[in-house]
């Protein structure tokens, strides 16, 4: 099920070219929320992958080591088209931490450092991701720069990237036939997945309908909203004072993961975010959550190179780098 999402940058023509040419045009880095503390019963494993998907790294780690798979734990997934560097935990309830070093080195990865920590790795565990990419193809670094003053001074919207969903969207229909029972997943993690595919997807359809509403810059009353610095959520009821925190980047709107246990927004906001689900049981998708709304884009640095158009940014945990790189190429497919 494709998503046909409003740009925020609409008024700008894209500059085209291509992503992911190779996979060494796409590289993300973790930013981690700690550093280990050099003792505990977890070895965090710092690894750079090529064409592998985190999961399979998961597996591949887990079966090398006659471990479960949920022995092996992970902050975030990585795109597998790219060169990515992220932290692995193992529990060494069961293992020698200088024997499980040995047998990592058949892997085709490549060890970056090992150290010792008291806790397992579990998504969320994570600060952001740098992103250094390429698109090749093209050289239009003043229409670059144009889209990348816009989404520094306007912000760019917190979609799920298209990836989220799987091919032509359908982790999105395989969501709806478990939740109408017309499909069983036993792979725990697998439903959860595909479930949670189908919050993003709903998520998503909140956003483009903020976007075309004329909502996005403004705040709502009742809107639940986030503290950039912090990360605090508080309810908005003073509407006047908290645009202008909005206008002055501190904070922004927060956009609903549907779910049984999400807070929910009041008064106007309530009534937005109610109108993508009518109809829908929700307590069938997941717990639910709240998501930030608007991406702020500090730290940009865009440059032509002889094979294209060079990228480097960061964004916090959560957010696609497809997101975006769709407003600058003005295109979608990036899967």
């Amino acid at each position: 099920m494709e998503q046909e999402l409003p740009y925020i940058t609409s008024e700008l023509p894209g500059i085209g070219g291509k992503l992911r040419g190779k996979s060494e045009h796409f590289v993300v880095e973790e930013i981690p929320l700690y550093e280990p503390s050099g003792e505990g019963t977890h070895l965090y494993v710092n690894i750079t992958k090529k064409d592998l998907t985190t999961k399979e790294v998961q597996k591949m780690m887990a079966d090398l080591l006659g471990l479960q798979e949920n022995d092996v734990g992970f902050a975030g997934l990585k795109d597998k088209h790219a060169i990515a560097t992220q932290t692995f935990s193992i529990s060494l309830e069961k293992l020698d931490a200088d024997g499980v070093n040995d047998k990592l080195k058949g892997l085709p990865i490549k060890i970056n450092w090992t150290k010792l920590h008291n806790n397992k790795l579990k998504i969320g565990h994570l600060l952001g991701n740098k992103f250094t990419i390429l698109i090749s193809g093209t050289d239009k670094i003043d229409e670059a720069k144009d889209i990348v003053n816009a989404l520094k001074k306007g912000g760019v919207p917190n979609y799920f990237g298209e990836q989220r969903f799987g091919i032509e969207g359908n982790n999105v229909e395989k969501a709806k036939a478990i939740i109408s029972g017309e499909m069983k997943v036993k792979d725990k993690w697998l439903k959860r997945f595909l479930l949670s595919s189908y919050q993003s997807y709903l998520c998503n359809l909140y956003l483009a309908k903020r976007i075309n509403e004329g909502l996005f810059d403004k705040l709502l009353l009742g809107d639940i909203a986030k503290k950039y610095e912090t990360g605090g959520l508080f309810d908005v009821e003073d509407l006047e004072a908290e645009q202008k925190r909005y206008e002055n980047g501190e904070i922004s709107f927060t956009a609903p993961i549907y779910g049984k246990k999400m807070r929910e927004a009041s008064s106007d906001a309530k009534e937005l975010e109610d109108s993508i689900i009518e109809g829908l049981d929700v307590t069938k998708l997941g717990i639910g959550n709240r998501r930030l709304g608007k991406l702020k884009l500090d730290d940009v640095k865009v440059e032509k190179t002889e094979d294209g158009l060079h990228l480097e940014f960061l964004l916090p945990k959560g957010a696609f780098a497809t997101v975006v790189l769709r407003e600058l190429m003005k295109s979608n497919d990036f899967r």
